[in-house]
Parts: structure tokens; sequence; C-alpha cells
């Protein structure tokens, strides 16, 4: 089909009228083989290797694949170690598990009341009610803002220079009603329940007070004698994890400097300090790393991590007083998508590849597809999503969706040289539709046309294209932007390249 021939398309008269796909692999367009091995390893959790040139949908088949992936139900918790602080225990609770303790520790948490539903000695002794008038004011005033005098004891005995040597010595001697007008943050009292007595603890929260009855009290006693924790991996996290270009820190995890070495008064205890890395965050989930090779030797731990299923947490700065810490068995059951590029899959390691293909599969995938009215249907589809994804541009009407179409036909041919196609080389078709839009936008028109297009087609030409098309070679181009003492190879402009660089 030549260029100047009509599209045969679904005939839509702007992108408004096209419906987006609610599966996300749907929106994936001329990649069938890598759309249907992405479900298949969703559902049995295999690996992916995607191989191809930048642009054609690879990061975008990761973030789908995750998508058709179940919640996450587990959370991954590091708790303290009492007989040796430097090797943190690991705790990982199913989703019933933590749903229970959020539920319980809710319940220890107490009630909170408003400061007048609380008896009127507590609101009092707690800073909330004048003494004087009964108006009630924040805690944090010590003056009533009704009758402008102190509110409590509690202030007057600060407003005396001997007043903390009175307020205390009255704490010591119990003396009722003035050693708890001190102004602590809690008052302890008594209450009749259904006729019987129990103990009700009243604090200090913000504005609020909060209110524990004898249950909620031997609750909080219960968490309090559990060992210190921490979260490390939440249970309500996202499932795809982009680990692209992530240092070893950040991929595998650390634990940081402490200048006081984790001492139990002054420092911050060992298993606070532990980070988890990416593969830890990609528990149950997608790790995703495009330009792979760019991992370098990073990609053998990667390897181990895959087989084990576990990867331990460690300082890896000898010089911090985390590199003593380490955390065994930290579970990180991840589905592993990597991405390179054809010329890069030999700097893959070859362990890792037979360990993707041992559990997974390697993808090949398209930079063009067929021209038929099928996939031009897909391609339609495909400009409506770069629309709405963008939000700043207006819809494409028909002659439009038509220019484009073509343009996909004529860049297949001219960058893969292939005959009656249409390209896959996506992210640069969608920076023809944005660069259409911004257009449209600037001229305050209601749709983008086919005009718009012809003026992106030219201002979306890479640096390379444009110094071609101005002095007929880059060779020439190259020649003409350098001046006669750059010519001469100064030093200043190749400092690389001497022999007296530092850098040889």
């Amino acid at each position: 089909m030549s260029d100047g021939a009509k599209v045969d398309w679904c005939g839509v008269d702007n992108t408004t009228q096209v419906a987006i796909p609610s599966d996300p692999l749907k929106r994936v367009i001329g990649q069938d083989e890598a759309v249907t091995l992405a479900r298949i390893a969703a559902k049995q959790r295999r690996h992916l290797l995607l191989v191809g040139p930048p642009g054609t949908g690879k990061s975008m088949i990761a973030q789908a694949l995750a998508l058709h992936l179940s919640r996450p139900t587990q959370e991954i918790r590091v708790v303290h170690n009492p007989e040796n602080p430097e090797r943190p225990l690991v705790e990982v609770k199913n989703e019933d598990e933590v749903g229970k303790e959020s539920q319980s520790r809710e319940f220890a948490e107490g009630e909170l009341i408003e400061p007048i539903n609380a008896p009127i000695n507590v609101a009092e002794r707690l800073g909330y009610r004048c003494r004087n008038c009964g108006a009630y004011s924040s805690p944090k005033e010590r003056t009533c803002i009704k009758c402008q005098k102190l509110k409590s004891a509690e202030a007057v005995a600060n407003n005396n220079p001997f007043g903390d040597l009175v307020t205390g010595l009255f704490e010591q001697m119990n003396v009722p009603g003035l050693a708890s007008a001190a102004g602590k943050e809690r008052v302890t009292t008594t209450r009749t329940r259904f006729g019987k007595e129990e103990v009700v603890v009243f604090e200090k929260c913000g504005e609020m007070i909060r209110v524990l009855d004898q249950d909620a009290l031997e609750k909080r006693r219960d968490w309090e004698r559990q060992s210190p924790r921490k979260v490390l991996v939440r249970l309500d996290r996202n499932p795809f994890v982009l680990a692209t270009g992530s240092s070893e820190t950040e991929l595998l995890g650390d634990v940081r400097h402490d200048p006081y070495g984790g001492h139990a008064q002054l420092g911050t205890q060992p298993y606070d300090r532990v980070v988890p890395g990416a593969i830890h965050e990609a528990h149950e989930g997608v790790l995703f790393l495009d330009e792979l090779p760019h991992l370098g030797h990073l990609q053998r731990f990667i390897l181990t991590a895959m087989q084990e299923r576990r990867f331990p947490i460690s300082g890896r700065n000898p010089q911090s007083a985390g590199a003593s810490v380490k955390v065994e068995n930290v579970p990180c059951n991840f589905i592993f998508v990597g991405a390179c590029n054809i010329q890069d899959l030999e700097q893959v390691l070859s362990p890792l590849r037979s360990r993707v293909c041992g559990n997974g599969y390697e993808v090949l995938v398209n930079t063009a597809m067929p021209d038929t009215p099928e996939n031009r249907n897909s391609l339609v589809q495909f400009i409506a999503q770069e629309i709405i994804s963008d939000g700043r541009i207006p819809h494409a009407d028909a002659s439009a969706i038509e220019a484009i179409i073509k343009e996909a036909r004529v860049r297949a041919n001219k960058v893969d040289n292939i005959g009656a196609a249409l390209t896959l080389r996506l992210r640069e078709l969608g920076g023809l539709i944005r660069a259409a839009g911004d257009l449209a936008v600037v001229e305050d028109a209601e749709l983008i046309n086919a005009k718009h297009i012809a003026k992106a087609v030219v201002r979306s030409k890479t640096a390379e294209e444009q110094i071609n098309d101005r002095y007929g070679s880059y060779t020439k181009g190259l020649g003409t932007d350098i001046s006669s003492a750059q010519k001469e190879r100064s030093p200043y402009y190749f400092w690389n390249e001497t022999k007296d660089s530092m850098f040889h």
C-alpha cells in the first residue's frame, strides 16, 4: 500500500469514541506472544526476559503483569533479638494475623473522648479545664482563655521559682489533690461498672483524652512484654517494584549507621536500622530491571535471590556500625522481569539466563506489526491511550488518526526496513502525538488534525536527522560546527584523548 493510499481503519470521528480496555495487558498492542507469556507468568509465577529496542512496550508489559497478580498476603517484620541484638530475627505474618493484631492494637489504644465528657477532676488535672471558671481550652495553654488566670495547680507551681521543688515534694509525699495536679500526662483513677470496680487511666492525646479501661490496659501490657519489632515490608504494598539503576544498597538492603554503635541507652537498636532492598519489597510481586546488563556483578545476587527465595540483609559499608548486623532468611519470593537491548544480550550473565529459561521464558519483542485492519484499529487504540495518559492535549480527529497511521507505516519501512507494516517503536510515536497535541493547544484547536501531525513530524526529528537535513551528513555538520582551534584537536576539547590526561 502506497503512502498516499487511504488508510482502512475503524472509522471513528475522533479518539473520544475509542474504548480503552480495562485489562492493562490488552492495552499493549502488537506484542501478542509477549502478552500471552506475561499472562502465563502471572498465573504460574514464571520469570521473563524481554529483549528488544527501547520504546517497544517492555516496561508496560512488566507493569501490566504485576496488575494481574493477587494482592500480597504476607507482612515481613524484623524483631529485636535480646540474646544477640546484632542478629535480629525475621517474623512473617499472614493477612489474618495482621488483621487480628491491628484490631488488638486499636483496642489497646483505648477510646478517645472530648475533654468535656471526662470527669471534671480529671479534665482539670490534665490541664483541659480551668479550676477557676470551668472553661475548657487546650492543655498547651497555661492561662485560661476566658478568665486569664492560671488554669491549674501545675501552672501555679511552674510560675513559682521553687515550683519544681515543691511539686516534686508533693509527688513523693503522695499528697492527694496536689500531687496529681502536678501536671502528669496521665491520671489513674477507679470507676464502678456493672457493679464491679475497675482501674481506669486517662491520658493526654492532643486536644482529646484517651481512656484506657482495665481490658485495654491488659492488652497494652501484653504489647509491652513483646520484643520490639519493625515492619520491614508492609502488607499493603505495590506488587510492582522498579529497580532499574539501583545501587547495591537499594537493591539488596542495608543496615543504617549509628554513631553510638547501637548502645541500649544512647543509640538505635540494630533491628530498627535494618532497611529492606528492592528484592525484599518485591516479595510476592514483580521485580522489574530494565537495562539489565548495567547491573554488572550485582546480577549474581539476583540469581541467588531467585534460587533461594530468601536473601539476608547486612550492613554493606565496612566503616559503618551496621557492618556487624545481619538478618538471615529475609523472604524475597518475586517474579523476575528483566529487559535489555539485543546488543546487550551477551552481557547478561549466563547463569541468570539459565535460571530464567529453567523457570520462565525469554521473549524477543516485535518492532513492527503487519499492516492489517485489525492492527490499524489497535494503533487507533494506542493513540487514544496516549492522549488520555498525557492529560494535557486534546483528542485527535479522523484526519490526524489517518496521518499517524501513515507515519507508522513510513517508520516501519524506514527504521526496520519492513514493508506493509506498522511500527511498534511506540515511544517515538507517542512523542509525535504529544508534539502535535502541543501545537493544537497553542492554536486553541479543539482537536488534533492532520496539519498538526505534519508539523509535528518535522518538529519531532532527532538531532541527527536535523543535522542531515541541514548539512547533508553528520560529518559535514561536525566540520561546520567546530572552530579551527578545535580542528587542531585542542586539549581543552579533547582532554580525554591527550597523553597528559590524568585519566591515562
